[in-house]
């Protein structure tokens, strides 16, 4: 099945996720979707420093929005606030080191956050793919952590400042590389069985696409989307996937197409008019499934995930005498 799976889903990607994929659907887009003014509102981007988060950064900056980076390096996020400052001209633009794989430090970063601070937008966008198996210093395995539980806290904890604001949005970036996997929910940090980090990481990005549409259907007030940015050359492509991205360099997405849909998702007013929760690919809401390819999950399934997420992220939540002394 997994042969089936991958072959069927690589076909699908030689002709929707290339930069002639994308080219093909951007003669459907409507331009005046993205003619905005953003004066007034907050956006919080993981991973912006390089990348797809970076692109979103910068169009997002570019139309007056507020934008908070959220990075792991700081002299790279420095680096990269000053040219989009210095692009856009827009000084609202601010740093916020975190590392996503540290659940108890994404936890006091979220908390603090809404204390000071309005957001009106969370791009899911950070994303790690590492091998061989590695664990956090909480004893977590990296990939879930940082993909997974960073992606779930952060969203989470920042639910009730999004719900005080108007047309709150959190758009989580995943991967059509989740097509190829069942979830697993019986393994969520890959204990058994040899370690595939590419394995893993599409584990994760299906694991972010049935949070994403179980948010939806929670919190109501909230409009919730996943996509898949299609074959990206980004510094996290060329050193995660090395030989695939060495082959198919000469027809890969820029950072810029890549961002397309994220950046369409967080301020259109079309992709508020859509239903919550839904999974989408230039623009346009897909399917989660490759047909017959045996990848659906039951309620059962999916509770056992949200279940496991949600006791291990209590777990490391600090309680309010940690909150105090720091």
């Amino acid at each position: 099945m997994s042969i089936y799976r991958n072959a069927v889903w690589f076909l699908k990607g030689r002709q929707e996720y290339t930069k002639n994929g994308y080219e093909a659907a951007a003669k459907h887009f409507a331009q005046a979707d993205l003619e905005v003014d953003l004066s007034g509102r907050s956006y919080m981007i993981t991973g912006a420093n390089s990348g797809i988060g970076k692109s979103t950064a910068k169009e997002i900056a570019q139309r007056g929005g507020t934008v908070h980076m959220i990075c792991r390096n700081k002299d790279r996020a420095e680096a990269a606030k000053g040219e989009i400052v210095e692009q856009t001209k827009n000084d609202n633009v601010h740093i916020h080191i975190v590392d996503l794989s540290s659940a108890r430090q994404v936890w006091e970063f979220a908390q603090n956050f809404s204390k000071h601070n309005t957001l009106h937008v969370l791009i899911n966008n950070a994303c790690i793919m590492t091998s061989p198996r590695e664990l956090t210093e909480e004893g977590l395995e990296k990939n879930f952590a940082t993909n997974v539980l960073g992606t779930y806290i952060l969203t989470t904890a920042l639910i009730p400042a999004l719900e005080q604001v108007e047309s709150p949005r959190v758009v989580t970036v995943s991967s059509g590389g989740m097509l190829t996997q069942k979830l697993n929910a019986e393994d969520i940090q890959f204990e058994k069985g040899t370690f595939d980090s590419l394995m893993a990481y599409s584990q994760n990005k299906r694991q972010q696409v049935i949070l994403s549409e179980r948010w939806a259907a929670q919190y109501k007030k909230i409009h919730f989307s996943s996509m898949h940015p299609g074959w990206v050359d980004t510094p996290g492509s060329r050193t995660s996937v090395p030989s695939f991205h060495a082959k198919m360099l000469s027809n890969m997405r820029t950072a810029a197409m890549g961002a397309d849909t994220v950046v369409w998702l967080a301020v259109s007013a079309a992709a508020a008019k859509q239903p919550s929760g839904l999974f989408f690919q230039d623009r346009k809401a897909v399917g989660t499934h490759l047909p017959l390819a045996s990848t659906r999950s039951t309620p059962q399934e999916e509770e056992k995930l949200l279940a496991a997420v949600e006791e291990l992220a209590l777990k490391f939540k600090p309680n309010k005498e940690q909150q105090y002394r720091h």
